[in-house]
């Protein structure tokens, strides 16, 4: 898979390669692929204790690794899947929230899914989305 192009931003996105041999972000023409992102501190790696800030940093996290990869952000994302841990009121409305603030012009397709975990111990959301970018 020579032909496409990978990203990983740095801080994080850079040592997760290294450690775990999985880029952030993939082109495929003219979408941008991004794999799933926590509410990390994109450079220390750590964990926002609670719900709403990992989401919100999640959603950070998505905008830098889209930007990362040459896109404009959330403005050009067509399409979310979203994975928590636990699936709750609270979890849904803070990403109805950050929906509205990052994509006020547009609503993307989204699947939204409860899981019993995910990659790290203390991660409770994870955001992968595709995106249009036709340069």
């Amino acid at each position: 898979m020579s032909h496409l192009k990978y990203y990983c931003y740095e801080g994080l996105g850079v040592k997760q390669r290294e450690n775990f041999h999985y880029s952030q972000a993939v082109r495929v023409g003219d979408r941008i692929e991004c794999a799933g992102q926590g509410g990390w501190d994109p450079t220390t790696g750590e964990f926002a204790k609670e719900i709403n800030a990992q989401i919100d940093l999640a959603f950070q996290n998505v905008e830098l690794n889209l930007k990362d990869a040459g896109g404009k952000g959330w403005s050009q994302v067509f399409r979310v899947n979203s994975y928590h841990v636990p699936i709750n009121k609270e979890a849904l409305d803070a990403m109805v929230r950050n929906f509205r603030k990052y994509m006020p012009d547009h609503q993307p397709i989204w699947t939204c899914v409860g899981v019993p975990r995910l990659g790290e111990d203390d991660m409770r959301v994870e955001i992968e989305v595709v995106a249009h970018d036709p340069k």
